[in-house]
């Protein structure tokens, strides 16, 4: 059989062991050290010079952090993207919050400003105001930046702005994680850069950074011994890790290339089949297309191509089942348009690895032209 093609695969640049070699060296086996500083530091420069990252264990511990800082708690509500994956809802559950869940657009598969607007409304109808919302950047296609920002502006509901995957994209070129109150990207193996593990919270001033990094170190008060008035947590990303990044993140634009290369070699070479669908970026906006998404004609065909393809060794996957239809979130409230559900049921990513060969594409768009043939 031939060699087995992944869905999304980490990419060494090769530079990694360097900043690896050099936390051994000065025997920085442990959270926190220079890679850490270093790694936040370049992130921040990337992303927006004027904000502050702190570097922890995942993108989830990002989001928890954001919610815990955004004075969110037991009780509360959470305004959440629907068209997501869990780790953008879970967080909420954490703090003993209650998540009401908002269904997605056509133009960007994102949380519909229409929607928000409609549980913000009937949610302070009630008298019960949602403490903050979490908007994703979906496939690593930004949100409506601009309608969901009046909202937030307007409401004064603050926004932590889940960019997990979208390391790269940016709008009217600002770049994603910087548009929230509090920014998430994730550095999971599966990412457009990974170290491993990881993620990164983004805030707007260095007081907020200073807390994040107060509670991501189990909130160890300023004393001679171990004393602590705050619950705190374990999140800090270690040396090592940081190393990786180092390595990961001098490559991102070239990793950026390779997976939006992908995308247009996707299109280009199934542009004659009407039924196959690609999400286009709207005007201003810039995707890193982390993944390559297509919609299908049904959900029959969907699974058809998905099986062709593992059948010849090639993984694929379906698009994000909705939050509001996962058993664990099935009691919260969600405010649905059919949309999510929609490319749930047609939709499925492609093999998009930034170091996917010419021949290793050939061989999967032949496989989805032999199916509909």
């Amino acid at each position: 059989m031939s060699r087995r093609i992944w869905l999304s695969p980490s990419h060494l640049s090769g530079q990694e062991k360097k900043y690896i070699y050099d936390a051994f060296d000065a025997n920085w086996i442990a959270p926190l050290g220079p890679n850490v500083g270093e790694f936040e530091n370049s992130l921040q420069q990337y992303i927006a010079k004027e904000k502050y990252c702190t570097a922890l264990n995942s993108g989830t511990s990002a989001i928890h952090l954001a919610l815990i800082l955004a004075g969110v708690s037991k009780g509360d509500t959470v305004l959440c993207q629907s068209f997501t994956f869990c780790a953008s809802a879970n967080p909420i559950l954490y703090v003993g919050a209650k998540p009401v869940f908002v269904d997605s657009e056509r133009d960007t598969w994102n949380m519909c400003p229409q929607l928000l607007e409609k549980a913000i409304q009937e949610r302070l109808a009630l008298g019960k105001k949602p403490k903050a919302m979490i908007a994703v950047n979906g496939y690593g296609m930004p949100y409506k930046v601009d309608e969901i920002q009046a909202l937030s502006e307007k409401y004064e509901i603050p926004i932590i702005e889940d960019a997990a995957g979208a390391l790269g994209s940016s709008v009217n070129k600002q770049k994603c994680g910087s548009f929230g109150d509090y920014g998430v990207i994730s550095f999971n193996g599966n990412k457009i850069i990974t170290t491993s593990s990881g993620g990164v919270l983004i805030c707007k001033d260095k007081e907020t950074q200073q807390k994040a990094i107060f509670l991501g170190t189990q909130a160890k008060d300023n004393e001679v011994h171990y004393q602590h008035s705050e619950l705190g947590y374990n999140y800090r990303m270690t040396n090592i890790i940081a190393g990786i990044g180092r390595g990961q993140l001098a490559v991102l634009d070239e990793r950026v290339h390779a997976r939006r290369a992908n995308f247009e070699f996707y299109k280009r070479e199934l542009a004659h089949i009407s039924e196959i669908q690609f999400l286009e970026e709207p005007v201003g906006f810039f995707s890193n297309r982390w993944l390559t998404c297509m919609l299908t004609p049904s959900f029959e065909m969907r699974e058809q191509i998905r099986l062709a393809l593992e059948s010849e060794n090639i993984e694929s996957r379906p698009l994000w089942k909705p939050m509001h239809q996962q058993p664990l979130f099935s009691k919260y409230e969600s405010y649905t348009n059919g949309v999510s559900e929609e490319l749930f049921k047609r939709g499925l990513c492609l093999p998009s690895g930034s170091n996917l060969t010419n021949a290793e594409l050939l061989r999967i768009v032949n496989c989805i032209k032999n199916t509909f043939e």
